[in-house]
């Protein structure tokens, strides 16, 4: 027996195709914050990335780069809470790369000389192999 869908206007409309991929939106959200690309999410849900794309296109209505970006930036501001609590726990690695990220610290090295520079010219005798 085939499924019928009632539709205003018509009494009967018979319901053709695959039914649709049911997509888990948290778990695109969790990956997306952990950066995952969308290929990577994909498999993991176990669907075409172009039906991924067109899930998130159908159901908010904005391109599946723009869904993507809004989670990423969640897992961005998540991993920059976590290093700065490292950090602040005395972590000397993290203490240097947050201070040349947001303080301008850099790590300079000042070599001075007198302005004097002397050349020599080294001329090569192929023919008998000296200097």
């Amino acid at each position: 027996m085939k499924k019928t869908e009632k539709t205003r206007g018509q009494k009967n409309k018979k319901v053709t195709g695959r039914p649709k991929i049911k997509i888990d939106f948290k778990k695109v959200q969790l990956l997306s914050g952990m950066f995952c690309t969308g290929e990577e999410i994909a498999s993991v849900l176990d669907v075409d990335y172009d039906t991924l794309n067109s899930r998130i296109l159908e159901k908010f209505g904005i391109p599946f780069s723009e869904y993507v970006k809004k989670y990423n930036q969640n897992g961005k501001a998540s991993l920059r809470r976590m290093q700065y609590k490292a950090a602040q726990e005395g972590n000397a690695t993290l203490l240097i790369w947050l201070g040349k990220q947001f303080l301008g610290q850099t790590d300079k090295q000042d070599l001075n000389h007198s302005g004097n520079l002397i050349i020599n010219e080294v001329k090569y005798d192929s023919d008998n192999d000296t200097v």
